[in-house]
């Protein structure tokens, strides 16, 4: 009953009209809101700004390290003697990674913060990766004829897959708690979207740099994230759960400006993030309680959908699509990329104005009738631009956003370990859904955004111009 009274306590009433009820009984109403709360909310700072750069420099790095396998296969195999057997090990340990990631990345980030050490960390996994790949020697044999040349190979792999794993959890979840309301879909959109559009950039420049110089290229985000980190604050939130008062209002007010009064907005964090912590402590299994259902079922049903909808199979296999339709690779990697900044642009920008919820639904259905189009085309003798339009991006816009901070390292890391679970299993099963039927494999995935579409309309909630906080009260007591 204690948790009960705490959580109806929290309750925030964000639609306007509506009272706005904090955990000391005083009540005001939205559309009432004092003038200096109603620019914090709104304002894009310099400093916002470049949080917003920094941390799609490590999405954008996560992208190109999808990418990079198709393009650099045939030069890494001839300039280093390796078998299809290997190669195909060097392609798959990223997923591998991206799970060892994925696991701890939410408590990662909750221990030791958003971005003062898990975005350092994730950044040094990256560089060590690309490092690892550009000086992998030819292949070689030792005196007992057992081959050493790859292992360079696999570990920068690995090292580049934990460290996309990371970003998958800190990127969105640190964007989503220094934006305002207003701007925070926007924001996140517009950075998650980097991860498939630098996959297109990597097949485009592949096309014409070796492997080496690939690699090289990735690292050069890693460079501007690796610098950007020292001129950026700490997630406010973060500080404030962890009871860093004065930074935490610091780091508030810069985010927000000089000039602009965070009282109001600082009072709330304050008083939802101290009740909140009573209810219960980040622990896996306070997620399977009755009051966290919901957020738990929409958050592992949107990673299963957008992986299932097929990506890792457009992703890695790009080439070899391609040419089963007998279009030369480099045409259709120019025809798949010239519609993706403006799909990205007009995400960016309709993610506030209609929803996460109708996007999302317009997405998938964009996804479905791009895989029947690809599966007609077999059948005959394109997909992306509806990924970055909203599925690439919004599933973890809303995985930052529904769940509350006292779970949300947990929750956070189960939400990622599927993705990348998902997105290993897709991975693998491609060549054999090939085999299998090429119209076939993708009229399945079709199916699949088809499911997306439904599960969108009935169970995503929509959480547009509503703070984190209101958010998070709000569906504690959806199931119960």
């Amino acid at each position: 009953m204690e948790d009960e009274e705490l959580t109806k306590s929290l309750l925030v009433a964000q639609q306007p009209g509506n009272i706005r009820i904090i955990s000391n009984g005083v009540g005001s109403n939205d559309t009432g809101a004092s003038a200096s709360a109603s620019a914090s909310a709104s304002g894009v700072t310099v400093v916002l700004l470049l949080s917003a750069f920094v941390t799609a420099c490590s999405a954008f790095t996560g992208g190109f390290v999808v990418g990079y396998s198709a393009p650099a296969e045939s030069g890494i195999i001839a300039d280093l003697g390796l078998s299809t057997a290997e190669y195909s090990v060097f392609g798959s340990i990223m997923t591998i990674g991206g799970m060892i990631g994925a696991v701890i990345s939410g408590k990662l980030a909750d221990i030791i913060g958003r971005k003062n050490q898990t975005m350092w960390i994730l950044d040094m996994f990256y560089i060590m990766g690309w490092l690892a790949i550009y000086f992998a020697k030819a292949h070689s044999r030792t005196g007992t004829g057992e081959p050493n040349g790859a292992w360079l190979l696999d570990l920068g792999r690995l090292s580049l897959g934990f460290g996309f794993g990371l970003t998958c959890y800190a990127a969105p979840i640190y964007l989503s708690e220094i934006t305002p309301k207003n701007l925070r879909g926007g924001f996140t959109s517009v950075t998650m979207a980097m991860i498939p559009f630098s996959l297109t950039v990597a097949y485009l420049i592949g096309s014409v740099v070796n492997w080496r110089a690939l690699a090289l290229i990735g690292a050069i985000p890693c460079l501007f994230l690796l610098f950007g980190l020292f001129f950026i604050p700490e997630s406010p939130r973060w500080l404030a759960k962890i009871g860093r008062e004065k930074e935490f209002e610091a780091a508030l007010q810069c985010l927000r400006g000089k000039n602009v009064n965070t009282s109001e907005e600082a009072a709330d964090i304050k008083n939802y993030t101290e009740n909140i912590q009573q209810i219960s402590e980040d622990k896996i299994l306070h997620l399977f309680q009755q009051k966290y259902a919901y957020q738990l079922i929409v958050g592992i049903g949107l990673m299963v959908l957008q992986q299932f909808g097929g990506l890792n199979g457009f992703a890695f296999y790009m080439d070899e699509i391609f040419e089963l339709a007998g279009v030369p690779s480099i045409i259709g990697f120019i025809v798949v990329s010239i519609p993706e900044i403006p799909a990205i642009a007009l995400g960016s920008i309709l993610i506030e104005k209609f929803g996460r919820r109708t996007l999302l639904m317009i997405s998938a259905t964009g996804e479905c009738l791009g895989c029947v189009l690809t599966g007609l085309s077999f059948l005959l003798q394109v997909f992306k631009v509806s990924y970055s339009l909203g599925v690439g991006a919004i599933p973890w816009i809303i995985i930052s956003e529904i769940f509350p901070i006292n779970v949300k390292g947990s929750a956070g890391s189960i939400c990622n370990l599927v993705n990348w679970f998902c997105s290993w299993l897709v991975s693998y099963t491609f060549n054999f859904l090939v085999e299998w039927s090429s119209a076939g494999t993708f009229f399945l995935y079709a199916s699949m955004s088809g499911l997306g579409v439904l599960f969108s309309a009935t169970l995503v909630p929509e959480t547009r111009r509503r703070t984190l906080e209101g958010i998070q009260a709000s569906l504690i007591h959806t199931l119960q």
